[in-house]
């Protein structure tokens, strides 16, 4: 499994997770968060191993699906990328302003949280 489909399928889970079903939340935390194989999923659930593939693809196009009409995780990507733009900024330009630096310090340690 890539890395990167892996971090992108957790993400969207992450903030798309309270819109969908018991079972596909299950399957895909077991999935991609538990890195469970396929078997192991069916084992647990008592179901196929093409019954657990087809829900867990199933699944990640409603992730997609979610993604891309509501714009959550992209939006909060660019939001994080403009305040380490902001931050890195204000701690160049302003190095001796001690209240600028904190409020940059807590603006990194809000974005560290909801990640």
């Amino acid at each position: 499994m890539e890395i990167a489909k892996n971090d992108r399928i957790n993400s969207l889970f992450e903030f798309y997770e309270p819109l969908l079903t018991e079972k596909q939340k299950a399957y895909i935390e077991q999935y991609y968060g538990d890195d469970y194989s396929l078997g192991e999923i069916a084992e647990n659930f008592n179901v196929s191993r093409q019954a657990v593939y087809d829900n867990i693809k199933r699944t990640e196009k409603i992730l997609e699906g979610y993604e891309q009409k509501l714009h959550l995780f992209s939006d909060f990507r660019k939001r994080n990328q403009v305040a380490d733009e902001i931050s890195v900024y204000v701690r160049r330009a302003y190095p001796s302003d001690k209240q600028l630096i904190q409020l940059a310090d807590r603006l990194e340690t809000t974005e560290s949280d909801s990640e």
